[in-house]
């Protein structure tokens, strides 16, 4: 891995073939790519600017966008006003093809009883939350920064006596059914039109990210971190939601060598 350069300078690397609009599979997150993260998930909504361009860039793209996401497909909906078909939802568990066909992967039985201990858990601070989202449950901290320690080791403790998967993010903690990550979405996406035999190209800001950058670059592609640098499988870099957005204005209605600018 290493540090990624700003998006700006992908035209300009001579040993980068940079996809253009032509050849590009676009592979979106959503909280701190689309949208800025809040403090509450449920405080996300719809922006129809916002989605009125995702809707012009599948078009520019042929149908090759698709939406990466940890929250559920019906979230993602609510949130971008199902102006993308192709969504991926809770880290890859659940998937809709681009053509709308829906699967998903059996719930975990031991998720119950990890709801249940993290809302005990929870009870104990107003500013923890916890997230059902059917395949998996999350425990968010960012307005409980100091609960980081406990709500790891508490993690940690449930993960291995329940056989759930423990998913870090960007404070928070998630218990997940195993099964598909994000970047075996982006794989199987891959595999299938219109994807197939493009060059992917996946925007996202958080560890949970990881596995798709991986995928990206592992498929010919490439990754984009939103947001600060770090240590990362993204070779390419954007500063914040808002210049993610400034891209994608640029790759919806200019040409090719354009939108790599």
């Amino acid at each position: 891995m290493k540090r990624p350069v700003p998006i700006s300078e992908a035209a300009r690397e001579r040993d980068a073939d940079w996809p253009g609009p032509d050849r590009m599979a676009l592979f979106l997150d959503v909280d701190g790519t689309l949208a800025p993260i809040e403090t509450r998930p449920h405080a996300v909504g719809p922006v129809s600017e916002r989605n009125v361009l995702l809707g012009e860039v599948a078009r520019r793209l042929h149908g090759r966008a698709a939406i990466v996401s940890g929250r559920t497909i019906a979230d993602v909906d609510r949130i971008l006003d199902h102006s993308i078909t192709a969504v991926a939802g809770v880290h890859g568990l659940e998937r809709r093809t681009a053509l709308g066909r829906q699967m998903s992967s059996p719930a975990h039985p031991a998720l119950v009883e990890a709801k249940r201990a993290l809302q005990a858990f929870a009870a104990a601070d107003s500013g923890l939350e916890v997230e059902d989202k059917a395949l998996s449950v999350a425990l968010h901290f960012r307005r409980a920064p100091g609960a980081a320690e406990a709500v790891r080791d508490l993690a940690g403790r449930l993960s291995a006596a329940t056989g759930l998967s423990r998913q870090d993010g960007d404070c928070v903690i998630e218990l997940r059914t195993p099964g598909p990550s994000k970047g075996d979405a982006v794989a199987a996406f891959m595999a299938e039109p219109p994807f197939a035999g493009a060059a992917p190209v996946f925007v996202g800001d958080d560890l949970t990210d990881e596995d798709a950058f991986r995928a990206a670059v592992e498929a010919g592609g490439f990754g984009v971190l939103v947001g600060p640098p770090r240590d990362t499988w993204a070779t390419h870099r954007l500063a914040s939601v808002d210049e993610v957005l400034a891209w994608l204005r640029r790759l919806a209605r200019r040409d090719e060598t354009e939108a790599a600018e």
